[in-house]
């Protein structure tokens, strides 16, 4: 998916003036993700527009997802993010966007996607850039739920 929507008002206050909202996002993707070569970052009224080259699988849906969790991102746009490159025997990872709704728990959406509340860390672990702690997750924010 290389556009993706996201709740404008909610997540984490990175920016608070638009003139600085590309580098301090920019700053966001290099801490969580030392993996993106050529990482360019553009911003304009909401939209953000990452370019660059993925090194590692799943860097690609996580920068998403990490940009789009930042306060005053409202869509997403990755069409000149290239995914990290497979090897012929390695299948490509595939994922769903699921967005929080109220009362959601990360075991309750590990049961839904994968039959058992506990595998709750394996949706943990692909958010890392996202979130902190897997008991503090909050109605509209996106998370990437790997899928097999």
């Amino acid at each position: 998916m290389s556009i993706l929507d996201f709740a404008r008002h909610l997540g984490r206050q990175a920016f608070d003036r638009d003139d600085v909202a590309a580098e301090k996002i920019k700053q966001q993707l290099e801490i969580s993700l030392s993996s993106i070569e050529n990482l360019d970052v553009q911003y304009d009224d909401g939209v953000v527009t990452l370019c660059g080259d993925c090194v590692a699988k799943g860097d690609r849906a996580q920068a998403i997802t990490i940009a789009g969790n930042i306060k005053g991102v409202k869509r997403v746009v990755a069409e000149q993010l290239n995914p990290a490159p497979t090897a012929p025997e390695e299948p490509e990872e595939k994922d769903e966007f699921y967005e929080i709704q109220s009362g959601d728990t990360l075991g309750a959406i590990a049961k839904r996607y994968y039959g058992k509340a506990s595998a709750y860390m394996r949706i943990f672990e692909a958010n890392r850039g996202i979130i902190d702690d897997p008991d503090k997750i909050y109605p509209g924010q996106k998370i990437r739920v790997p899928l097999d």
